[in-house]
């Protein structure tokens, strides 16, 4: 403690050098906020990767990408959901892995952002839907509409202009939507756009009379009660194998007799697998089509 008679006058004299400190910390921290960080124009030092997946590029890979009109992004929206005892529950995520690359590379000036895992599976307490089942993971309707809001914002902020949301769950479809909507309002006077392509999803064009001319017939009908409990087809089963057999459990359900799905035998893998490429084919052509329909409405 300062006993001189002055004491007051120096501790007053300590007290407002620490608040000019302070606050000359916070101003410098407010400005480098706002500044642009160092090297961002740097030349990147090595080549780069052929990957469309922002997750496997460096930033300098993803602003060069930018620069040279690859400004349309992809995302990607799948699920975490029971999907019999056969597939793993991050089925469509695997799904999506195939066809959105597919899909940016046919499009020629397209990234693909991380896939969103994490979407509406039903009520959380009381579970519904997929809830009941463990492995599932479910979110609010206005999670996922934020969710999805924050990760178009800061694809916007880097420069992409056309942002095209795609859902491999039906029960993704409103919350992409509605974040269109919403972000199309918000960004109206500005050069950025977002699409929700509910062509990728619909049913009449990538499922069953695809199969069927593909001389694929499953067993029973996969429209009825039977998919719901057990929530796999053909389709879903042969491109997520594409990425890996394992989730689809292939060596296990050959061991077991059971390498078949709604009376289709995936045996030999090699007769799935070229099924699942033409699937991945025949989904990247007719969303392709649609993103640039819904460009085109949009003035591109």
């Amino acid at each position: 403690m300062l006993r001189s008679p002055d004491g007051g006058i120096i501790m007053r004299r300590i007290l407002a050098a620490a608040g000019v400190f302070v606050a000359g910390v916070a101003l410098s921290e407010t400005l480098l906020s706002q500044a642009p960080p160092a090297g961002l124009d740097d030349p990147r030092p090595i080549d780069a990767v052929d990957t469309v997946f922002t997750e496997e590029m460096t930033w300098m890979e993803v602003r060069d990408a930018i620069r040279a009109g690859k400004t349309t992004a992809i995302v990607a929206t799948g699920g975490l959901e029971q999907n019999g005892p056969h597939v793993v529950t991050g089925k469509h995520n695997f799904v999506l892995r195939s066809t959105s690359e597919a899909i940016a590379r046919k499009l020629g000036n397209a990234l693909v952002s991380p896939i969103v895992p994490f979407v509406p599976e039903g009520s959380i307490d009381p579970p519904s839907g997929h809830m009941r089942y463990p492995g599932t993971i479910s979110l609010r309707e206005e999670t996922f509409q934020a969710l999805l809001t924050d990760v178009c914002a800061s694809l916007k902020q880097h420069g992409f202009l056309d942002i095209a949301l795609i859902g491999d769950s039906g029960g993704n479809a409103r919350g992409m939507q509605a974040t269109a909507d919403s972000l199309n309002g918000e960004w109206r006077d500005g050069p950025a756009r977002v699409y929700h392509v509910a062509e990728y999803y619909e049913e009449d064009i990538w499922s069953y009379d695809e199969l069927k001319r593909m001389g694929i017939v499953q067993q029973p009908d996969v429209k009825s009660a039977t998919r719901d409990a057990v929530h796999t087809d053909f389709h879903y089963e042969s491109m997520a194998a594409l990425v890996d057999p394992k989730h689809i459990r292939m060596d296990q359900r050959i061991r077991a007799g059971k390498f078949e799905v709604y009376g289709v035998e995936l045996g030999p893998i090699e007769k799935t697998l070229a099924a699942g490429r033409h699937l991945v084919d025949y989904r990247a052509d007719i969303t392709v089509e649609a993103i640039r329909k819904a460009m085109a409405a949009a003035g591109r």
